[in-house]
Parts: C-alpha cells; structure tokens; sequence
C-alpha cells in the first residue's frame, strides 16, 4: 500500500495561544515536512488549492515544484486541482513541467472543489459547476493522452490540431479523481476507468463502503480491468506516542477547525470531546490515536475499501511544526511497516 501526506496549509488561529501563522511560516513549514517525508521513506506528498484567507496555497504546482528541487524520490500530487475553474491545458502544461523538474514525479488529482471561491474569481458561473467539470477533465484527459489535440466545448475556445508542449517524462501524467461522497462523481472515475481518491470526511467509515462497490461496478461494466480501478483513502490524522496523548493535543485543533471552515460558510459546526473520540474509534473517519490504532483503522479499512493507497492530512487545523514532524516519524518508522507487512503492495 503507497502512504503519504497532503495539505492545505492551513492559516488557522492556535486554539491555545491565539497566534495565526503568516502564509511564509505555514509554507516553509510544508516544505520541511515534504522534506521529512521523502526522507522517511513515504511514497507521496500532496497539495491542496484554495482561493481564501484561511489557507496559504492558491496555486499547488508552485509549491510542488519547490518541493521538487528539494527531494528525490516522493511522489508529488495535487490534493486536489479545481479542474472546474482552471483552464485544462495550462494545468496540463504546469504540471508536465514539474514532472521534467522532478524528473517524472507529477500527478494531478483532480476534483470540483469543495469551495467555490474560485468560480467568480476567475470569470466562471456556479451554476456551470457540473458541466464545468466534464467538460474540462475530458479536454484534460484528451491533452494528457497524446497532441496534437483537436476539441471543441462550451466554456472554452476550440481547439484545432494544437500543440500542446511541454510533454512529461512520464508517458502519461497520472490522472486521479478525488471525490467527497457524491455517488455520480464516483460513476464518473468509474466509468472513465480513472483512480479514485476518495475522502472520508465525517461520520463512520462504513457509509462510504457502497461508494466504493459502485466504482468498481461501474468500472467493469464500462470494460475496465480491475488493475485499473484503484482506490485511495483520505482522512485527518494525527499519531502520539500514546491514544491518550494524541487525542489531547489533536482535539483543540480539529474541533477549531470545525468552526472556522463552518463559520466561513455561515453555519457553525461543533464537536464534542465524546463525538470525538467516536470518530476517532476503530470505525470512526478519524485517524488520532496511537501507531497501534492507525494500523488497525487502515487495515479495518482496506476491508471495507480494498484500497491501494492512504494519504493522510497532517496539518489540520494549524497544528504547529514540531508536533506535525513527531507525528509523521511516527507514522513512517511504526505505522508504514506493519501497514505494509499486512498489505504488501
């Protein structure tokens, strides 16, 4: 099983202190993590795009590409593209270039965003939002698999025998779709034959078990091979030396970042201590506890999922640098092994 990290950079007040970290800060900060990891070992490190005030990244390729030029070997990912407000070919181009810099390490994960400050910001109409997405991850897809690229649609100029340059290392970028719990976003990658990151964002991990089911039906009634159809789990995460510990230190944050992502949207969401510690149980979304209770939660999950790769989101909520990099030698020196003795690749 590949594991890895991603984030959004999160900018968000420390729940104890008050103190909100300056976009320089959260991005030096990532970049040393991404370090940690490609020493560690880990397979991946992925990087979230958001258009708002309480995020440091708008643009993930740009912080890839420093992430490049200071590892060797992880894999690097958007986490995700908003392909519904981004023009296809330019996001092709960045990230063929990161994949000559990182010498064939780029992927894209693709989604339509679970914000949408960037519609109006770059010109786009929230009630396009579906068609948008289509219409823009098949020019992808065409731009990715050969050029010239001859194309036409509705929110774009046609294309006509263009040159799409520069092509990657890689034959082919690797294209992955990330999807929340939406059932015809997940016939969509099925059917399209397309991995499938899906994210585990509340409640127990078994509701997300059918989605699952229909993306691999889906995939073989449209002719794909199974080999084809791969799955990967996203989910919160923190690891201490101890579950009592871990959930101590993570449950400010996380229960912080509930209010701000919801006030941002006029609501308010709250979580108790106990609601928590559900969540964070063998059958709960949430990866906190100990080495022990994450390998557990993976393997308890690949039964459910059959997935081929884990990414966890290691920053939530502004979690501060010295407790994410414990946090994530953790997870390389005692979760990743015993993962990978119980689901060998």
């Amino acid at each position: 099983m590949e594991v890895g990290l991603f984030t959004f950079g999160d900018l968000f007040p420390d729940p104890v202190t008050g103190r909100v970290p300056s976009a320089q800060q959260r991005l030096g900060e990532i970049l040393a993590v991404a370090e940690l990891a490609d020493r560690y070992g880990l397979d991946l490190f992925g990087v979230g795009e958001h258009h708002s005030s309480l995020f440091a990244i708008s643009s993930p390729v740009t912080v890839l590409a420093a992430i490049a030029t200071a590892t060797r070997r992880i894999r690097l990912s958007s986490a995700v593209t908003i392909l519904s407000s981004a023009d296809p070919v330019r996001v092709f181009q960045e990230f063929a270039t990161l994949d000559l810099l990182s010498g064939g390490r780029a992927e894209i994960m693709a989604g339509r965003g679970a914000f949408t400050e960037s519609f109006p910001l770059f010109g786009y109409r929230l009630e396009d939002y579906e068609m948008l997405f289509e219409e823009h991850l098949d020019l992808l897809l065409r731009v990715n698999e050969a050029t010239p690229v001859t194309w036409s649609g509705h929110h774009r100029p046609a294309l006509a025998k263009a040159e799409i340059t520069p092509r990657p290392v890689q034959q082919a970028l690797p294209i992955w779709l990330a999807v929340g719990g939406t059932p015809t976003s997940v016939v969509r990658a099925g059917r399209l034959g397309l991995p499938m990151t899906l994210g585990l964002i509340g409640g127990m991990s078994e509701r997300f078990a059918p989605l699952a089911e229909l993306y691999r039906r889906t995939g073989r009634e449209a002719g794909h091979d199974d080999a084809a159809l791969q799955i990967g789990i996203t989910g919160h995460f923190y690891v201490a030396a101890t579950r009592a510990q871990a959930y101590e230190e993570f449950y400010p944050h996380y229960a912080a970042y509930l209010r701000v992502v919801s006030r941002s949207r006029g609501q308010e969401w709250r979580v108790s201590r106990a609601d928590f510690q559900s969540l964070a149980s063998l059958p709960g979304v949430l990866f906190v506890g100990d080495p022990d209770d994450i390998v557990a939660k993976v393997n308890y999950q690949h039964e459910l999922f059959g997935h081929s790769r884990f990414m966890a989101q290691h920053d939530v909520g502004g979690l501060g640098y010295a407790k994410v990099a414990s946090s994530v030698q953790l997870l390389a020196s005692e979760v990743v092994p015993a993962v990978r003795e119980l689901m060998p690749a």
